[in-house]
């Protein structure tokens, strides 16, 4: 009981299932992050960009591997022409330019 009628919070549970469920660490809002690849061609561009990817899923805590290809049948695949590029759950999402750590993060919350 909490002392002078103050109420404890509830946790609110947004949850169909009002929280039997388990979380699915890889929800990024509504969209599911099932996979996520950096394609390159093995420069310090898209090493970089490898790398940026890698911090920003660990920021947000997204349980998924991130795969760097550069086997270039593999990137001539996606219709990739410009590198590198970021592939999420197999479609591309942004290729040519390097994306910061914090703009990789927006570009997972809003894809």
């Amino acid at each position: 009981m909490a002392l002078f009628g103050k109420k404890k919070e509830e946790e609110k549970v947004s949850c169909c299932c009002n929280g039997s469920c388990e979380t699915d660490t890889n929800a990024v809002g509504d969209i599911k992050i099932e996979s996520i690849k950096v394609l390159g061609a093995g420069c310090k561009s898209c090493h970089d960009q490898y790398q940026n990817v890698i911090n920003a899923v660990a920021e947000m805590g997204i349980a998924t591997d991130v795969q760097y290809i550069t086997d270039m049948e593999v990137v001539m695949g996606y219709g990739v022409m410009s590198m590198p590029a970021i592939v999420i759950n197999e479609k591309v999402a942004v290729y040519g330019n390097v994306l910061k750590t914090k703009e990789v993060i927006e570009l997972l919350k809003g894809y």
